[in-house]
């Protein structure tokens, strides 16, 4: 687990704070003092409940390569400090390495499959860098089966974000069933059985040049919302479902 800093409302033991109230460093690693991550019983089943009130992630122990994931996430009502006029966000962070706080003070360099209302499967390139075919539409690029391979990451002129093929998600209150397919460095996001985005050859930017990425922790992001997960599974795979196979 790790906190970045948290809103200089929020009352949180132990933390210093300048002149102006501001807090001066973040919550930090593996406490949680505002009882962020809980688990529960959710429509009488086990789910890890985020309250949304901060910003961080949870993370694995171990990294994963060559994996199939599934989850189900569902909104929940609340919304906090910067993001109460903004849609309610998350994400699935994948193939984390380094720690976290590189990215905003806050995220681990990673892939994410964004989880945003109407923008779930989304890329967002954190200190990594991947390839989507895409295309231009004013000033967002586009997954397109048929577009130029396309280079993501945070420079311009491209820059690190990607929009999906199609809104897949299920109206507020209902749960999204997720799966993220990793083979090799590349990848596939889908939204309730849905192919959105397939990307390829995922490369670290933490060395002198950049290196395949093909494995790495998994990430859960509280960002400013109520969210709800259940149901996590991942099995290691060998090849591409063929139901998600495509061309």
């Amino acid at each position: 687990m790790f906190m970045t800093k948290p809103d200089r409302t929020w009352e949180v033991p132990d933390l210093q704070r300048d002149a102006d109230g501001n807090y001066l460093e973040p919550i930090g690693r593996n406490r949680d003092p505002l009882k962020v991550f809980v688990i529960e019983n959710t429509e009488g089943r086990p789910a890890i409940h985020i309250s949304g009130q901060g910003f961080g992630v949870i993370m694995t122990d171990e990294s994963f390569a060559d994996f199939h994931l599934r989850l189900q996430v569902k909104w929940g009502e609340r919304k906090w400090g910067t993001k109460l006029h903004s849609p309610r966000d998350s994400g699935l962070l994948y193939f984390c390495h380094g720690p976290p706080g590189y990215d905003h003070e806050t995220w681990p360099r990673s892939i994410e499959f964004q989880i945003q209302e109407h923008d779930m499967g989304d890329l967002f390139a954190l200190g990594a860098q991947i390839t989507v075919p895409a295309r231009l539409e004013g000033r967002l690029w586009h997954f397109d089966p048929s577009g130029a391979p396309t280079l993501f990451v945070q420079k311009p002129p491209v820059g690190n974000r990607c929009v999906k093929l199609v809104d897949a998600e299920r109206p507020n209150g209902e749960w999204n069933t997720l799966e993220l397919i990793c083979l090799g460095g590349d990848s596939i996001h889908i939204v309730n059985g849905k192919v959105v985005m397939r990307l390829h050859q995922a490369q670290r930017l933490d060395g002198a040049s950049p290196a395949p990425l093909t494995s790495g922790r998994i990430s859960l992001q509280t960002e400013g919302a109520e969210v709800f997960y259940r149901d996590i599974e991942i099995r290691p795979i060998t090849a591409i479902p063929p139901e998600f196979a495509g061309p």
